[in-house]
């Protein structure tokens, strides 16, 4: 009912929405995620308020009446932008997911700027997402959105589900070679495959020069849900152009407990940061459907002395 009132607000205020068709589905969303931190990362404890990748963004469905009838084909959209509420970024608005794509019998074909299928396969196994404990802290540099994005996503067989991502970088050029000629970016692609079935979830996931020419990254995540428990792992290796090797894991597990969730997390990784480790402990309690209040202590150490840790405390609203 609540995004209902919303998304007619919306389409009062926009002519296109306005024009929409009555089968045309319209969902204007957000997400206000706001903490109070205190910060070590070396030089002393400082406090601030962080902006957890709060947004806006709007999204729908159009059936294409004509080609592909009752339960056919539809034009599919999205456009997010991630808002900084706490004033520190030099643009309040950034680009987030946004294409433009059709969906039917035979899949979902999409085109834009938006998560890779190997960012996507993580599911929800990092707890942390968005924090301070973030996977992308310590353990991965391949949580990847990339623009000109082109990818197809089977439907769903018995659980299973294929995705593959062809990622053009357009001849970007990345530097001169000793004969002052240019080097330019390889094409990338990104596939997974996930089983999704009876609160089991597995998935591979394979990136190829997406990070850079002649990076390949391997990903694979398992997590588990039976009752009030949740666990999760993901173990991820990458390899550079030189033929090195560098790998990195993680664990998770969450209990819930009436409206508490008590969440861990910890992990290890050289890809990000020489013999990195990482634990997050968090408690959210749930103040209904779309808001929530968290608290979270997150503890990061390196080689050379690397050592960072945080703790705050902070509100989610959904819309």
């Amino acid at each position: 009912m609540k995004k209902t009132v919303i998304s007619l607000a919306v389409a009062a205020m926009v002519p296109a929405f306005a024009s929409a068709q009555e089968s045309e589905i319209i969902d204007f969303y957000g997400k206000a995620n706001v903490d109070f931190q205190s910060a070590d990362e070396g030089d002393g404890a400082t406090t601030d308020i962080k902006s957890n990748a709060s947004r806006l963004g709007v999204k729908g469905e159009l059936p294409l009446d004509g080609i592909g009838g009752t339960g056919g084909l539809k034009g599919i959209y999205k456009m997010e932008y991630q808002v900084d509420i706490d004033g520190e970024a030099e643009d309040t608005f950034e680009q987030r997911n946004i294409y433009a794509g059709l969906e039917g019998g035979f899949g979902q074909v999409i085109g834009g700027k938006f998560d890779t299928p190997l960012k996507v396969a993580q599911k929800k196994v990092d707890l942390f997402n968005d924090l301070e404990g973030d996977i992308k802290s310590i353990i991965t540099k391949s949580d990847n959105r990339e623009s000109n994005n082109l990818q197809y996503t089977t439907p769903s067989f018995g659980g299973f589900k294929v995705s593959a991502a062809y990622i053009s970088h357009r001849d970007e050029v990345i530097g001169i070679d000793e004969f002052d000629r240019e080097i330019t970016r390889e094409n990338g692609t990104s596939v997974s495959l996930a089983y999704d079935n009876n609160g089991v979830y597995l998935a591979y996931a394979y990136d190829q020069d997406v990070e850079a020419n002649d990076w390949d990254v391997q990903r694979m995540v398992a997590q588990y849900s039976i009752g009030p428990v949740q666990v999760g792992a993901l173990f991820e290796e990458q390899e550079k152009a030189d033929g090195s090797t560098q790998d990195g894991w993680m664990t998770s597990i969450a209990y819930k407990i009436n409206q508490w969730t008590a969440k861990a997390q910890y992990g290890q990784s050289d890809i990000v940061v020489t013999d990195g480790e990482t634990y997050s402990l968090g408690l959210d309690y749930k103040l209904s459907s779309a808001a929530k209040v968290f608290a979270f202590y997150t503890d990061e150490t390196a080689a050379d002395d690397y050592e960072r840790n945080y703790v705050g405390i902070g509100t989610e609203f959904k819309f």
